[in-house]
């Protein structure tokens, strides 16, 4: 799946709720945000409009590594 060019942080916050995620703070113009499972994973989003595209790849690489799953398939469960 092709990753979107136009995201910003906040949407992208939001829609790691979708897989577990919450935010936990914000401090400036980054949100951090945790997912408590079987092993505590933090990951920080910058609230930029939008994102540099190696930025969210980085971040959905880090939570798909966390959840075990391909970084399509959560590309395909937060953006679809």
């Amino acid at each position: 799946m092709k990753l979107p060019r136009d995201l910003s942080g906040s949407v992208l916050a939001k829609a790691l709720g979708r897989v577990g995620y919450r935010v936990v703070r914000q401090s400036g113009s980054h949100v951090r945000l945790t997912h408590d499972g079987l092993e505590q994973h933090h990951v920080t989003v910058p609230a930029h409009d939008p994102l540099k595209i190696g930025t969210l790849a980085a971040i959905l690489t880090d939570v798909a590594a966390h959840l075990k799953i391909d970084r399509d398939e959560l590309a395909t469960r937060l953006f679809d």
